[in-house]
């Protein structure tokens, strides 16, 4: 067990969980932080790029997103603001900013759709997985108990995202989980370009664990 506290993650769950919990009983709420194309270009409320990552449509959606930001943030924290060292503060920051570019094409294709909105912080925790699985692909995860390696639980992710985009059930903005992921690897690699090597090598010598 890793015996660094990882605050920055720690911290990210409780505000997402308190705000999430409060717009599941005051819909105004969740109204007023989602991700609402149409309003943000015509009154500018560009806050919404980052609200929208702190609600969620339900508890399901909320416990899935924040069980994947603990185990994949965890390390963050120690990886790239310990051994690469980074920042404290720089986990928030990327973290924010692979939200806001997750979201920009669902808001550049909606925004003169009144009907679109999404919510989640998808995009983000993208992100922070794939910015992980660029340093250790094969380390096990344990989800409900069963140990899943790195970067098998990510193609799991992204499988999900896809299919539950293609569904259209909900006003969670699946594809965010995509673009969240290539910003976290692109943003990577430009703060530490050592990481594309990294993961090459250890994607070629796999060793559980």
């Amino acid at each position: 067990m890793n015996p660094t506290t990882p605050i920055f993650t720690i911290v990210l769950i409780a505000i997402t969980a308190i705000i999430s919990f409060q717009s599941f009983s005051k819909t105004d709420i969740m109204a007023k932080l989602c991700m609402y194309p149409y309003t943000v270009q015509r009154q500018n409320e560009w806050y919404r790029f980052i609200t929208h990552g702190f609600v969620h449509a339900d508890t399901n959606h909320l416990i899935f997103n924040m069980i994947s930001l603990y185990f994949f943030g965890r390390n963050w924290e120690l990886v790239y603001t310990g051994f690469l060292g980074l920042p404290g503060f720089s986990y928030i920051l990327f973290y924010l900013l692979c939200m806001i570019i997750a979201s920009v094409p669902s808001y550049w294709s909606n925004r003169n759709n009144p009907r679109y909105s999404s919510l989640g912080a998808s995009g983000a925790v993208s992100g922070i997985i794939f910015s992980m699985i660029l340093i250790s692909p094969w380390s096990l995860i344990y989800v409900f108990f069963v140990p899943i390696p790195a970067i098998i639980y990510a193609v799991l992710y992204v499988a999900y995202s896809i299919y539950m985009d293609r569904q259209q059930r909900d006003n969670v903005n699946h594809s965010a989980h995509l673009w969240g992921a290539l910003a976290g690897i692109v943003i990577s690699i430009i703060l530490r370009p050592e990481v594309a090597k990294v993961f090459v090598n250890q994607l070629l010598q796999p060793s559980f664990g």
